[in-house]
């Protein structure tokens, strides 16, 4: 059973009707329908068994850690952060829940709801990176700044950064959990995204540990380039792109090769009979 993460003393659940808001710092009991969510929280993605859960502890317990909301009107709040609480209150069949109501502008809501979110233990790290993102670009905030907002330093902040400039494949398997992120810090020192995706799909065949993935991009990234001969044309980013979104599609090394009059061969390696047979797979063949 699960319980609510910080500490706390345990609220009643049964409180009386039409419940007054009192001091703007202390705890309020406010109508859940009177709460609307928050258009800025970052996380979609709730699950269901450990809102259930939750659920059962609350209706046990009572809420122990309040939700925070803002003050929209007499009888109307906004989520400022809490959405985990609120929803699980509601499964449990609370009517009214304890929150601490502050004010806050539609900026300073959506850093508090982006600091909450990257707080919490069960983020994947792309989930991390994504709202580090939001929090430079929405709130205008340089590296140093959300270091110190959320309590990282600098170098981890830019190491989560740096993985959404993987490939979306990449990214989907850190999400999913089949890569950690000793693996994608490794799969980030990789310049060539086709060598990137190669690797990756390396990774996950063979169960490399990261130290072992460490070493393979070392040898890729020192891999001497061919210097002899005429040296080919500089790949289009039309070209560029096609070749890293099959790369994504197929998760392994794709090299289109274009000629005169439009024609030309994609070559698409695989790493063993069962690699082909995926990628077969995947074209349908």
């Amino acid at each position: 059973m699960l319980n609510d993460s910080e500490n706390g003393q345990p609220t009643k659940n049964n409180v009386s009707s039409g419940p007054e808001v009192n001091n703007l710092g202390s705890v309020n009991e406010i109508k859940l329908a009177e709460i609307e969510v928050n258009p800025f929280q970052p996380r979609t993605d709730f699950d269901l068994q450990a809102l259930t859960e939750l659920a059962d502890s609350i209706k046990l317990q009572g809420l122990i850690q309040p939700i925070t909301v803002r003050r929209l009107n007499a009888h109307s709040y906004q989520l400022i952060s809490g959405e985990r609480r609120f929803r699980a209150s509601k499964l449990a069949g609370l009517t009214q829940i304890p929150a601490y109501v502050r004010t806050a502008n539609d900026q300073q809501m959506l850093e508090m709801a982006l600091i909450e979110n990257i707080q919490r233990e069960n983020l994947n790290a792309i989930e991390v990176a994504l709202s580090f993102q939001r929090m430079i670009e929405e709130c205008s905030l340089k590296q140093e700044e959300l270091g110190e907002r959320v309590s990282k330093n600098r170098s981890t902040v830019t190491n989560y950064l740096r993985l959404l400039r993987l490939p979306p494949a990449i990214q989907a398997s850190i999400r999913d959990g089949q890569i950690t992120m000793g693996h994608a810090k490794a799969l980030v020192t990789i310049d060539d995204s086709t060598q990137q995706i190669y690797l990756h799909q390396h990774i996950i065949k063979q169960g490399l540990s990261v130290r072992k993935a460490e070493e393979l991009a070392r040898d890729m990234q020192r891999a001497p380039q061919k210097k002899e001969g005429k040296q080919p044309e500089p790949v289009s980013f039309q070209i560029q792109k096609i070749q890293d979104d099959l790369a994504s599609k197929f998760s392994s090394r794709v090299k289109l090769k274009i000629g005169g009059q439009g024609k030309g061969t994609i070559e698409i390696p695989f790493l063993s009979e069962s690699d082909l047979t995926r990628i077969l797979e995947i074209m349908d063949w």
